[in-house]
């Protein structure tokens, strides 16, 4: 099956590269209309394409950046079996990079299995971060609040979204560790994934485990994350 869903998601993300952005939207309604315009038709034909389960489908994850004209977005689908993750994909066509997790197998990049950084100095990590696609103020508050102890302690903090990307970037070492707070199951379950199965620790903002009702998530390198929940308490 792994195979399969490789396959449909790489050829339903590389036509998605074909469409070209029609520049900028000049408001909320008209950005909105474009997103559902590319993402309906794409959603639909993964979901005829995947084999039969609970699929949590993301067509076009970080699609603020693909009707902008950026090249951060991706093609996430994740395999769900009483509510939790068994199988992930993430492709991304313009980077030419598949993530793929299976329960109690592992966690690959194009094939090649991924682990999380070894860095033990906060000062020389690189983190990100993001928030939720539905407004949540009271997440957002508690965002900024925390981002000023978190910017005097690191290298350098970004958001390279989408979030599923980013949190798989953690897996494999890109970065060192990736927070946010809000609830955002739909872009987490399935890059959670990914970063347990590369051997990341995966946990809310304060350290508790994290699941899918959580209000907040931090996956970090091993060495790093106790370091990282104490900044973000």
């Amino acid at each position: 099956m792994r195979d399969q869903v490789v396959e449909v998601v790489r050829d339903v993300a590389g036509r998605l590269r074909g469409v070209q952005p029609s520049g900028p939207a000049a408001s909320w309604d008209e950005l909105a209309a474009r997103f559902r315009e590319v993402e309906g038709p794409a959603e639909a034909e993964l979901r005829d394409r995947l084999p039969r389960g609970e699929w949590v489908v993301d067509a076009l994850d970080g699609a603020v950046q693909f009707l902008q004209g950026l090249p951060q977005w991706c093609v996430s689908v994740a395999l769900l079996r009483d509510g939790e993750p068994v199988l992930t994909v993430l492709h991304s066509p313009l980077l030419g990079e598949t993530y793929v997790a299976e329960r109690g197998v592992g966690a690959w990049r194009d094939g090649v299995p991924v682990a999380p950084s070894r860095k033990t100095d906060l000062a020389a990590a690189v983190v990100a971060t993001s928030h939720p696609h539905e407004r949540q103020p009271a997440a957002n508050a508690e965002a900024g609040r925390r981002l000023a102890a978190v910017l005097d302690r690191v290298a350098a903090v970004r958001n390279l979204g989408p979030t599923s990307w980013q949190v798989a970037d953690v897996a494999a070492g890109r970065l060192d560790a990736f927070w946010q707070f809000g609830r955002d199951a739909e872009n987490l379950l399935g890059a959670t994934l990914v970063a347990a199965e590369a051997g990341a620790v995966v946990t809310t903002a304060s350290g508790e485990p994290w699941h899918s009702g959580a209000d907040s998530v931090l996956v970090a390198a091993p060495r790093l994350h106790p370091v990282v929940v104490e900044v973000l308490r």
